[in-house]
């Protein structure tokens, strides 16, 4: 399971493609969750298009790996990924958020093909994670579950009971990524509610636990790969250190990228934003 330097390459070139599309997305739209949604797409470009590859075929199956974004609010990068998985085109992307669309701001699995459960009340999703790893495990499935929590997500108190249970239960098959971009809606999360190092936290609660630099393509992998061959019996925890708004500097550098409505000079900035990763990605056909 060793990734060569061609697959890394093309896996940087998917994640290009997720924040590319994002930002269409959300500059379509006018407003969003910019910088929550493109601190977890080097992630999801490794999940869905190395460790998980997913179809709409393979999505059908029961037995599977299955994927929930538990800090519902990154879901345009989530919509991204699967519009370039093929669940679907262009103009369904674009319907984000508006009247009647089946594409709301948050995964809505009766909604949008490709979601394994509605989330965005904070908290829940990794609570359902859990329960879809020991169903797994009661079938003897070879298959995992993945999740992703938001680092303010984890100030809820509902996350550490799901975390608790799933180390009582000793789900191997669990793997949650933490994603620590040290920013939640209004504020740092160190001065709004200090959550200390998570990846001591999550070792006391019983996780098999490491850190890893959330834009580091082959990081991402190589963690994933350590973690499942593990002969440990723990659930797994991988926190990416990430920045909120990752791979635009315009954004990165922002006080307040939770959630933007653009100025003009925002949309100005954001369309040549648009511009360049397009660019990017033509430099690399």
């Amino acid at each position: 399971m060793i990734l060569s330097k061609n697959r890394e390459d093309e896996l940087r070139k998917f994640a290009t493609n997720i924040r590319l599309n994002t930002l269409r997305t959300l500059n379509h739209l006018g407003f969003g969750h910019y910088g929550g949604s493109l601190s977890i797409v080097e992630v999801l470009a490794v999940l869905y298009g190395e460790i998980m590859p997913m179809t709409p075929e393979i999505f059908a199956a029961r037995d599977r790996d299955y994927f929930i974004l538990s800090k519902g609010h990154g879901g345009p990068a989530l919509y991204s990924t699967l519009y370039l998985n093929g669940f679907f085109d262009k103009e369904f992307l674009y319907s984000l958020n508006k009247n009647g669309t089946k594409l709301p701001s948050h995964p809505d699995r009766n909604l949008t093909p490709g979601i394994d459960m509605t989330t965005g009340s904070l908290g829940q999703g990794i609570s359902v994670a859990t329960g879809l790893a020991y169903g797994q495990r009661i079938r003897k499935s070879p298959f995992y579950t993945y999740a992703i929590v938001g680092d303010g997500e984890l100030n809820e108190g509902q996350c550490w009971e799901a975390i608790q249970f799933a180390s009582h239960q000793q789900l191997s098959n669990l793997i949650v990524f933490v994603d620590d971009n040290k920013k939640q809606l209004d504020g740092f999360t160190k001065d709004i509610c200090n959550p200390g190092d998570f990846v001591e936290k999550f070792s006391a609660f019983g996780f098999e636990s490491i850190r890893v630099k959330g834009s580091d393509i082959r990081e991402i992998y190589e963690g994933i790969v350590q973690l499942k061959q593990s002969n440990n019996s723990s659930p797994k925890c991988i926190v990416l250190d990430t920045i909120k708004g990752q791979g635009v500097q315009e954004l990165e550098e922002m006080k307040s990228n939770h959630h933007l409505r653009p100025t003009v000079e925002e949309k100005q900035m954001l369309t040549s934003v648009v511009e360049r990763l397009s660019q990017e990605l033509e430099e690399t056909e």
